[in-house]
């Protein structure tokens, strides 16, 4: 028989959604000696009205328990996949040296990045009072911290071997092609929280974010970059989560109040055109930089935005949103974006800190198959009239500074869609003072918020002013040398970390490797 006075009452295992809810929802409260709106003082900035917080809905449901739980295992396996990429010299096995040369370029330019969002996806961990939207920002936040340290980490084999992958703080915030990710976070970072959610989560993570990872982590496979194959889909399973996180806050926002809909539809034409004028530098390593290609850059844009990010449109038109403003302007620029990139880099590698090469044969013939109505039209006379050049020992380098878009910061190299043998160029005044931009888009933006970018920081303006040089040095001493000079602030050494890579430390390194390796074999053998 049973002894009702002695046996315990069943205990209540809790379900996911109960655990969920003890663990994140039960953790807000609300103030009561200051008001919320002084506590959270941002919300009030945009004009976007959150009536019910409680309606925000985190499709993960993660815990931090759990969290911790599924970070430590990816932790685990990255890294034993990195000490047997480190053991077998790993750096050995790529298709040429001229592929560590994006690395140089991602660890510069996407790193720092990726803790600029670390650190704006804390603060929005601060400033939203939902407890759900908290704790998934404040969660994102740590992902962002993890994969700066598994980026660098990754890379870290190839800085005991190759030029220019060991300064990148340095180069992050100096360097003239790095001020337009820096500006892009930069820009973000001091907006309202909404507007910061939607540039990095929305805007950058759902439509752009793939455009970073997918093809470009193909390319490091297809080229025998073990290292930063995992460390690359380590951190894209992550932003599967950050995706969905920026998808929820537009259903959210919108689902609020229908006075919303105007300010993010704005948030996204904005941040939608930023992201994409990032992404110039992604389309040159896809296309140019590869040893082994994988895909063109217009078939990366076919896929990731016109076809993954229309489908997302058109699920998000029962809110009331359209595709971005000028998302049709990307499609033609698609045929022109990755050369004209290129060519730039080509012109100015003498202030930049990597190598740069023309394509050879194979890569011109790859090239005019993939954009056969453009490439052998506009692009292939003037590869073929700098091989010339460098034939006679006249390899030209553009000594000069180029214009630079106010707000972007992009060299103005882009050209007209009807007239791709002329440069895109906009005029604006403001203020009694004339600005430049490389678009519309980006004149657009300015005419928004003109206060925000009439003092941007123009690499190419900094240079003409005498900022660019390390404290101590004086103009006006005799033998002065401005570029020389300019070089030491960038950090990078002239000859070494830049200019072409035939000659260069790193080919010639890489070939007295190969040839070490292959008189072993035959010895061996």
């Amino acid at each position: 028989m049973t002894n009702f006075a002695t046996s315990k009452p069943p205990v209540h295992k809790m379900n996911l959604k109960e655990k969920y809810g003890l663990m994140t929802r039960d953790l807000a409260w609300e103030t009561s000696y200051q008001p919320m709106d002084k506590v959270f003082d941002q919300l009030g900035l945009e004009g976007i009205k959150i009536h019910d917080w409680d309606k925000w809905e985190d499709p993960f449901r993660l815990t931090m328990d759990a969290y911790w739980k599924y970070q430590a295992e990816k932790e685990r396996k990255l890294y034993a996949v990195l000490d047997a990429f480190q053991q077998n010299n790993g750096q050995m096995n790529i298709s040429d040296a001229r592929y560590v040369n994006t690395l140089k370029l991602f660890l510069t330019g996407i790193t720092p990045a990726e803790y600029n969002a670390h650190r704006l996806f804390a603060m929005l961990g601060r400033q939203f009072p939902g407890a759900g939207a908290a704790i998934a920002c404040q969660m994102q936040a740590a992902d962002e911290l993890r994969h700066v340290q598994t980026q660098i980490h990754s890379i870290s084999q190839y800085n005991k071997y190759f030029n220019g992958l060991g300064d990148h703080r340095v180069m992050n915030d100096r360097l003239w092609y790095l001020s337009t990710p820096k500006s892009f976070f930069e820009d973000a970072i001091s907006s309202g929280p909404f507007e910061q959610m939607i540039a990095i989560s929305f805007a950058l993570e759902y439509l752009l974010t793939n455009l970073v990872f997918m093809p470009f982590m193909s390319g490091a496979a297809y080229n025998g970059d073990m290292a930063t194959v995992t460390f690359g889909f380590s951190s894209q399973s992550d932003e599967a989560r950050h995706m969905t996180l920026g998808l929820e806050c537009i259903k959210f926002v919108l689902e609020q109040d229908p006075g919303n809909l105007e300010i993010i539809q704005g948030y996204l034409d904005k941040w939608f055109w930023r992201g994409y004028k990032v992404l110039g530098l992604v389309a040159m390593m896809l296309d140019y930089m590869l040893p082994k290609k994988v895909m063109s850059w217009k078939e990366a844009w076919q896929i990731y935005f016109v076809q993954n990010g229309g489908s997302l449109f058109n699920d998000l038109s029962r809110y009331g949103l359209r595709l971005p403003k000028y998302w049709e302007q990307t499609v033609a620029e698609a045929e022109h974006l990755s050369h004209q990139v290129w060519n730039n880099f080509y012109n100015f590698t003498g202030a930049a800190a990597m190598h740069v090469w023309l394509p050879s044969d194979e890569d011109m013939e790859w090239l005019s198959a993939k954009y056969p109505d453009t490439f052998d039209k506009h692009y292939r006379p003037r590869i073929e009239h700098y091989r010339e050049l460098e034939a006679q020992g006249k390899r030209y380098y553009n000594d000069n500074l180029p214009m630079l878009c106010q707000v972007c910061q992009v060299a103005l190299i882009s050209t007209k869609m009807d007239d791709p043998t002329k440069i895109s160029h906009r005029e604006l005044d403001h203020d009694g003072e004339k600005y430049h931009f490389c678009s519309d888009g980006c004149r657009d933006i300015f005419q928004a918020q003109p206060d925000k970018y009439v003092s941007a920081w123009l690499p190419a303006h900094q240079i003409m002013q005498g900022n660019c040089f390390e404290p101590g040095v004086d103009p006006e001493a005799s033998g002065f040398d401005a570029m020389a000079e300019v070089m030491k602030y960038f950090h990078v050494t002239p000859g070494q970390d830049n200019m072409d890579y035939k000659g260069s430390v790193d080919e010639r390194n890489w070939n007295e490797w190969k040839g070490f390796t292959k008189d072993s074999e035959t010895k061996s053998s």
